[in-house]
């Protein structure tokens, strides 16, 4: 904070009138949480009619509106409707417009009007929802009131990277670039500037490009925003601060933000110093989101937005979901390539069926990169026509925003991927979500499963599950509307007999120009992961089998032994010399999907005074997979059951 201050000190005579204004607000603010009747709010939108919100300059006046018209009964359900709620006419005309949105989304109807009055928002939401914009208009529409001139596109060229308006915290790279450019389209027609800052990118360059453009809105991983906000040399603050806005959150604890998090509260001036509009956005609400909650948000100004009905589950019932055993790992390439061929086939010979577009989740790296580069081989050797793309951590962030625009774009392809595609992404027309082996946390299945039939769009689910996981597949997806599927023909087929499916030749071709590398770590990775002698044998049967090696790759000493394979085990080799690199082929890493065991630890039927507990208590049963048990009969009577 004496950092802060003594820049605050610093800044020039000409900040001073547009602070004017603000400090007006915030006495209002401050007047408004003392006064004695509940009811008499200063919460009402800044326009350029109002006395704090008049404009100054000529170009300002000539674009002065006539008053809006009466509030709508109820809250505003059409974007038009958001004019009379003092929403700009810029960001109405972008959305209604450019961007052809007429009516909102559940989702957006819910958090939009509550939040135009300035209280902070904690909403429970699950993606695919249109969320992005729900938290992002209100978040705009904060910073306009407050300085009405950034409406002007000219306030573009008077943006500085020491005076952030509004930051938003995204857990993924991915993500935060395509909140990014939702922002942008929003903004096209005022001067609010818009930058991103992430992990994996080069700091110098984007410091360089924010100190010369400035930046009126952040969009952030919260290791980079802590990184330049720690940074004295950065110039990146935000004194000025009127949202921020936290998506994702339970994701973002999940990997490990908290830490980050909490520092970068430190460094952004407290509610004290600055009044500011917070949004917390989650898709579940465990313990730890309402910890962060209780530290982010004002308790005597929030509210908790519910979006998901009453007994309503976080898995896209309507998805048709579709679980295929196959016999040994020697069949999990094959049969994707049959179901990928076979349903871009039927795509194509139906007139009124949209295009195959799929995305391939697997738990490790390894196992991405791997099929990443068999995808490009088959591409290239023309066994498939199928366009493909490839993203996990190993890649650059340049290469993974790439991958991710050209497949957004892309009517048709196949996108092979790790779970950092799995929140918050949106893929346009996504038509079938392919999991390989069941992921560690139940959430992770739900949220792969939510980047198809999204906005109301067909779409279907697949789970190919290796032999050794189909009982640990079964306890950690009961519930779910899974029905066994035994249409492939390749993954039944036994690997050790002839007249085989064409897919086994066409894989071992494949992998016959991946270096050898990539295959070994394929290997470690996917023993790793599951960790049983029966998986040694079948990974030994797949590699000697499949890929036409002579033996599997080494795993070291030290590696076995925390797997608790057998040592002498004829289906492993055994590096004894190796002790300390198993990390070399042991790897894999990418997988993981941030899973939310906790359900919230208030009781449902004591009743509290802290809007916390009570904010936990509806929000409990609504979390993802919460609902227990596979179906047996009534609305799933094909409910799956592999021999078990």
């Amino acid at each position: 904070m004496y950092r802060q201050g003594l820049r605050r000190c610093a800044r020039t005579a000409s900040s001073v009138g547009a602070a004017i204004p603000l400090a007006r607000q915030h006495r209002l603010d401050a007047l408004s949480r003392h006064c004695a009747t509940p009811s008499i709010r200063f919460l009402a939108p800044l326009n350029a009619t109002s006395p704090l919100g008049r404009f100054y300059s000529t170009e300002a006046a000539a674009t002065e509106e006539p008053a809006p018209p009466s509030v709508p009964n109820g809250p505003a359900e059409l974007f038009s409707d958001l004019s009379a709620l003092g929403v700009h006419r810029s960001l109405i005309d972008a959305i209604t417009l450019d961007m052809k949105y007429e009516r909102m989304t559940p989702v957006q109807a819910k958090t939009i009007n509550p939040a135009l009055k300035g209280t902070d928002i904690v909403a429970q939401a699950k993606t695919g929802t249109g969320k992005t914009l729900a938290f992002l208009l209100p978040l705009l529409q904060r910073m306009l009131d407050e300085d009405p001139s950034l409406a002007l596109r000219n306030a573009a060229r008077r943006a500085t990277s020491d005076d952030i308006r509004g930051i938003v915290l995204s857990p993924t790279r991915e993500l935060a670039e395509q909140i990014a450019a939702e922002a942008r389209a929003l903004t096209k027609n005022t001067g609010l500037v818009v930058q991103v800052a992430v992990g994996g990118t080069n700091k110098p360059a984007m410091l360089r490009q924010t100190q010369r453009q400035g930046c009126h809105l952040l969009v952030a991983t919260p290791g980079r925003l802590n990184d330049l906000l720690r940074d004295t040399a950065s110039g990146i603050e935000a004194p000025n601060l009127a949202a921020l806005v936290l998506d994702e959150a339970d994701r973002m604890l999940d990997v490990g933000f908290e830490k980050e998090l909490n520092e970068i509260l430190e460094y952004l001036p407290s509610v004290e110093e600055k009044v500011r509009q917070t949004i917390l956005v989650s898709a579940t609400i465990p313990d730890n989101v309402i910890r962060l909650a209780r530290s982010m948000v004002r308790p005597q100004d929030f509210e908790f937005v519910q979006t998901i009905p009453e007994n309503e589950s976080l898995t896209h019932d309507k998805v048709p979901q579709k679980v295929v055993a196959v016999s040994s790992w020697a069949n999990m390439f094959p049969s994707m390539f049959e179901l990928m061929e076979r349903e871009a086939q039927l795509a194509a010979e139906d007139p009124n069926a949209p295009p195959f577009k799929a995305i391939v989740y697997f738990n490790t790296t390894a196992l991405v990169e791997l099929a990443g580069e068999v995808g490009f081989v088959r591409r290239r050797e023309r066994m498939s026509s199928l366009p493909s793309y490839c993203i996990h951590s190993k890649l650059s962030q340049m290469q993974r925003t790439r991958a991710a625009e050209n497949f957004r774009k892309a009517k048709t392809g196949v996108l092979f991927s790790s779970d950092v595609t799995a929140r918050g992404m949106d893929f346009p027309n996504v038509t079938h979500v392919i999991q390989m082996d069941a992921p560690r946390e139940r959430e992770s299945y739900i949220h792969r499963l939510g980047r198809t039939g999204r906005q109301s769009k067909d779409g279907e689910g697949w789970l190919l599950l290796p032999p050794a996981n189909v009982r640990n597949a079964k306890n950690l997806l009961r519930g779910l509307p899974l029905r066994q599927d035994k249409s492939l023909e390749s993954a039944e087929a036994d690997i050790s007999e002839g007249d085989l499916p064409h897919y086994f030749q066409q894989f071992k071709d494949s992998i016959s120009t991946v270096q050898r590398g990539i295959l070994s770590n394929a290997y470690a990775a996917t023993l790793a992961s599951h960790g049983k002698d029966e998986t040694a044998e079948d990974l030994h049967h797949w590699v000697t089998k499949g890929w036409g090696w002579r033996q599997v790759p080494y795993i070291t000493q030290r590696l076995a032994r925390n797997l608790g394979l057998n040592p002498h085990s004829e289906f492993v080799v055994i590096r004894r010399d190796d002790e300390g690199s198993e990390g070399r082929f042991g790897g894999g890493g990418g997988g993981g999907g941030g899973g939310n065991r906790s359900r919230g630890g208030f009781s449902r039927d004591r009743p509290s005074s802290d809007p916390f507990e009570r904010m936990a208590s509806n929000a409990r049963g609504r979390n993802e997979g919460s609902r227990g048990g596979f179906r047996r009969g009534g609305r799933n009577p094909s409910s799956w059951t592999p021999g078990l």
